[in-house]
């Protein structure tokens, strides 16, 4: 038994942690996932197909470039509750040297890239209801 005001405090703690932290992780159907995703302000476009492969186009992954026109493979990574994310394998396009990009999951209908936690996301694309 957890005794005194510091422990109290302990109990609190760790219990508004596990409420805030379970706030934080939407759960995602895998299979809701592929279809199109739309920026209005910036243009920005990114289709996840069901097959595995996407396309972006006019794209900026993060606060530092401009945008880019890029394509490859996407799949979905559960990271056990640690922050899923879809990682994109970048083939071919406008990113350099860049192999892959992390693109968090935002509820059921929206996607967004974040270079910087301590930042807000760089680009939130929402999904569009038709193509």
């Amino acid at each position: 038994m957890i005794r005194g005001t510091g422990g109290r405090w302990l109990v609190a703690a760790l219990t508004a942690s596990a409420v805030f932290t379970s706030g934080c992780t939407d759960s995602v159907d895998t299979d809701e996932l592929p279809g199109v995703y739309r920026n209005e302000a910036t243009g920005g476009k990114l289709q996840l197909e069901s097959d595995g492969t996407f396309s972006a186009t006019g794209v900026s992954t993060d606060r530092s470039s401009g945008s880019a026109d890029f394509s490859g493979r996407w799949e979905f990574v559960d990271s056990q509750g640690a922050g899923d994310f879809i990682y994109l394998t970048v083939e071919d396009g406008g990113l350099g040297r860049t192999g892959g990009v992390q693109l968090w999951p935002k509820g059921p209908k929206s996607v967004y890239f974040q270079d910087d936690p301590d930042e807000p996301p760089a680009l939130v694309l929402t999904k569009a209801s038709t193509p």
